[in-house]
């Protein structure tokens, strides 16, 4: 390859992975206009030193884990002078991208476990995460690790399709935060003695809105730049990705009852859904795989809230674990041929692939959490609770002038 050619996989790579890393930031915003004040800060903090951590236990362990590959040489080489590493550290920035996947599954989990968690054994449980538990199944995927991508291949036609990690990503993030919430409990005052829903408001829907607008833009670095490569790129991705949003907007806002919270998650559900398949859909199979995911986020919320009372406070395991898991299948259905799709999927590799990664997810999220709430615990004081994890963590307000004139 040429220089000039190296170079433009380089930017095109690079691009993608600070439009992914924006996307925290829209993790970040969503939860601090969900939560309530108290917790806003917190909601900040949160997500920026997940990242951190999350940057450098990949560094060092968790990038090892998936595909074999050492940073733990010198400059040249890691410039492109020989062993693993491409030219003109193309290897380097893809590391960079896949890191803000893999910062995904903490940012993911903490929309979950917000108003009521430790900040200490979330640390740690981001390092154990992305360090050792995401790589392990990331690897298993995009990698071939173990060879369970070569045996669905022989046996049913085709390996597991997660182009850009409707399951790899989403829904594993999202079943680990299940498991996690459980483990937990439910926030002070969520439910009344007879187990009657009492409702606790979004704090700001502007900030809300925000988080949900820099997802949904970072998204299509999130799924194009997954080709890799300016040559692999495909503007099949990016309409797939257009329609499968705007899918889960309009279902969310009908079956949402123009709720504001779920048509600025139902944007977010189409995309997670379309993940899997956004390479070999067409663009209408996108767009019903948006929608129902869309409707799918509604009811999914709906039912862990009022029926099976799961204090998830960002529903992140109807939005990422749901519809991620839907995503899976999907890619299986909509990818085929006879539904215009460019084929190369198999449904019952999509369906072993799919429940291997939920059921993987969950009883993950349950060895770490749990050992966490066994040795440490998860939970703040009930006194901490009710004066929120702003004060009680890090010792200001969201607003700290109007602290001072009180």
């Amino acid at each position: 390859m040429s220089n000039s050619s190296v170079g433009g996989d380089v930017f095109f790579v690079l691009m993608g992975a600070i439009l992914v890393f924006a996307m925290h930031g829209g993790f970040a915003f969503l939860e601090v206009g969900t939560v309530r004040h108290k917790n806003q800060v917190n909601a900040l903090v949160k997500i920026l030193v997940d990242f951190a951590i999350s940057t450098v236990v990949y560094f060092f362990v968790g990038y090892s884990f998936a595909y074999g590959t050492s940073f733990l040489v010198d400059a040249a080489t890691l410039s492109g002078g020989g062993g693993d590493f491409e030219l003109q550290g193309l290897t380097l920035v893809k590391f960079f991208f896949l890191t803000t996947f893999a910062a995904a599954i903490p940012a993911i989990i903490s929309g979950g476990i917000a108003e009521r968690m430790k900040f200490l054994p979330q640390c740690l449980a981001t390092a154990a995460l992305v360090g050792i538990g995401y790589p392990l199944f990331e690897g298993i995927v995009w990698n071939g690790n173990f060879g369970l991508q070569s045996w669905l291949e022989l046996t049913f036609g085709a390996g597991f399709h997660d182009f850009a990690g409707s399951v790899v990503v989403h829904a594993v993030g999202g079943w680990i935060a299940l498991a996690a919430v459980l483990l937990l409990g439910t926030r002070l005052g969520r439910y009344d003695a007879k187990g009657r829903v009492i409702g606790i408001p979004p704090s700001s829907i502007p900030w809300l809105a925000l988080g949900s607008w820099m997802l949904c833009v970072g998204w299509f670095g999130f799924n194009v730049m997954t080709a890799g490569s300016l040559g692999a790129a495909s503007g099949l991705v990016a309409i797939n990705s257009l329609m499968a949003m705007v899918g889960g907007i309009l279902t969310a806002l009908v079956v949402g009852r123009n709720d504001p919270g779920f048509v600025h998650n139902g944007a977010l559900a189409g995309l997670v859904a379309v993940c899997a398949g956004s390479d070999i859909m067409h663009p209408v199979g996108s767009l019903i795989v948006g929608g129902l995911a869309g409707a799918l986020f509604v009811k999914g919320f709906e039912l862990c809230q009022n029926k099976l009372k799961i204090d998830d406070v960002l529903g992140v395991w109807p939005l990422h674990g749901l519809c991620g898991l839907w995503g899976g299948i999907a890619a299986g259905i909509f990818g085929l041929e006879s539904l215009g799709g460019l084929g190369g999927v198999s449904l019952v590799s999509q369906l072993i692939g799919t429940f291997a990664g939920v059921a993987y997810a969950f009883a993950l999220g349950l060895v770490v959490y749990g050992g966490l709430k066994a040795v440490i615990g998860l939970r703040l004081s009930a006194e901490d609770e009710r004066k929120g994890a702003d004060l009680a963590i890090h010792k200001i307000s969201a607003t700290p002038e109007s602290d001072i004139l009180r």
